[in-house]
């Protein structure tokens, strides 16, 4: 699955050696007091190409019954507010809720921390056989899908065990393709242990697997049980998660609730996420009201404003590591996800939002003349999703025709190098440590 040069792209960012766990940082020292008061005062320069664009799609939010009044627009170059339309009043946000719970992540913890699965055993292993039963612990991977179940299967027999006596008990924090159920995920962790259980969507999940991938066939007699760890738990495996700057990034690319939602829980939920996001962006805490990590449901709300805010804040700590907004975002020409259709210069990283009244569009344009352009465009209203995207896109070719075009994409919107695609790295048996 990786290249040797990718190998030694990742290598730079995050050592095998030393992986760490979930913690917390302090990245006050990364905030520069020119880009403090950037954030803290915008000027307002009423741009007559941005200020007509947005006045334009007001314009035909009403032609199709959505009106001006209950829409947001937010543009910005560096510290200059190019137009806004009720720019500061929080407005629900769809999935723009996950640049919150992204900002709130990075607040929080390293971009190279992981989490961490371990699997371990309570009775004897006698001939390959398990004497008890094999116990998975759950330390919060959201992103714990078939490979990693394979990878994990094959550790496991690397270990010497063949069979399991006892049952399937997992404790903890333990998901899997994204269900949150632990009863679930631990039936779907059976059938992946064991490739004689295989159907054929795991069958393609591993077809993409590097060539010679060992199939793992771990039998397990008895059933899958929801429990604490059992005193006698011994530690077989530590299966280390993606790091969770690719967490993230998997997660706006798909827009993934559940990964969301479960990286909230464990930032304290979405009163906390709220929180934390505007003090990092510095605006005011009543611009941004969370009920989740996701943005499902309108009680979801955030102010255009305090989007584009939360978007510059991320640029400014990312790029103290050499990183952009680009390896958190999806990118127009590298990941489709959401953005599959859309009309917009490759090379813009945007997220999207959508529930049954709000399509929301959010991101940065590299233009010639003005730069990277910062936008925040929140629609609210009844009318046909495919035509709410085009109108959107339609606003930012428009500053795109008139600003020109940045080409080549500056290096400030340029994903790093160092960090493959997570769909390359997904079952990768090097996040596993084998206990003696």
């Amino acid at each position: 699955m990786l290249d040797p040069l990718a190998v030694n792209l990742f290598s730079l960012l995050i050592s095998s050696e030393q992986v760490p766990k979930l913690q917390t940082v302090d990245w006050a020292a990364w905030r520069s007091p020119a880009w403090i008061v950037a954030l803290k005062t915008p000027e307002k320069v009423n741009d007559p190409t941005a200020i007509a664009a947005t006045q334009h799609h007001l314009n035909s939010l009403a032609a199709v019954g959505m009106p001006p009044g209950a829409q947001g627009v937010w543009l910005q170059s560096g510290n200059q507010i190019l137009a806004e339309h009720q720019g500061t009043r929080p407005i629900p946000a769809a999935s723009l809720t996950k640049i919150a719970t992204t900002l709130a992540a990075l607040e929080t913890w390293q971009p190279t921390d992981q989490f961490e699965t371990v699997a371990g055993v309570t009775g004897e292993l006698r001939d390959g056989v398990v004497q008890g039963d094999l116990v998975i612990q759950g330390g919060g991977d959201p992103l714990f899908v078939w490979e990693e179940a394979i990878a994990l299967g094959n550790a496991l027999a690397q270990a010497g065990i063949a069979r399991v006596a006892g049952n399937l008990v997992i404790t903890g924090k333990f998901s899997m393709n994204f269900k949150a159920d632990p009863g679930v995920a631990g039936h779907f962790l059976k059938r992946g242990l064991n490739a004689d259980l295989w159907n054929s969507e795991i069958n393609t999940q591993y077809a993409a697997l590097p060539a010679g991938t060992p199939k793992p066939r771990i039998v397990i007699s008895g059933e899958v049980q929801v429990a604490p760890t059992p005193p006698s738990f011994r530690p077989v495996v530590r299966r280390q998660s993606l790091p969770l700057i690719q967490i993230l990034k998997a997660m706006n690319i798909f827009s993934n609730n559940h990964i969301a939602d479960s990286v909230a829980q464990d930032l304290g939920g979405g009163a906390a996420i709220a929180q934390k996001a505007a003090a990092a962006a510095r605006v005011p805490p009543e611009e941004i009201r969370l009920i989740n990590g996701s943005g499902l449901g309108e009680e979801n709300q955030i102010s255009p404003r305090a989007v584009v805010a939360m978007l510059m804040t991320l640029q400014q700590k990312l790029q103290a590591i050499d990183l952009s907004v680009a390896d958190v975002l999806p990118v127009i020409g590298r990941e489709r996800g959401t953005l599959g259709g859309r009309q917009i210069i490759p090379g813009a990283a945007v997220k999207t939002g959508t529930l049954n009244r709000v399509s929301s569009l959010a991101g940065i344009i590299p233009t010639r003349d003005r730069g990277l352009v910062w936008f925040s465009i929140v629609d609210i209203g009844t009318a046909d999703l495919k035509a709410l995207h085009n109108l959107q896109d339609e606003l930012l070719q428009t500053l795109v025709n008139a600003w020109g075009e940045g080409s080549p994409v500056p290096p400030d919107l340029q994903p790093s190098d160092r960090i493959p695609s997570y769909q390359q790295v997904l079952g990768d048996p090097g996040r596993n440590q084998v206990f003696p």
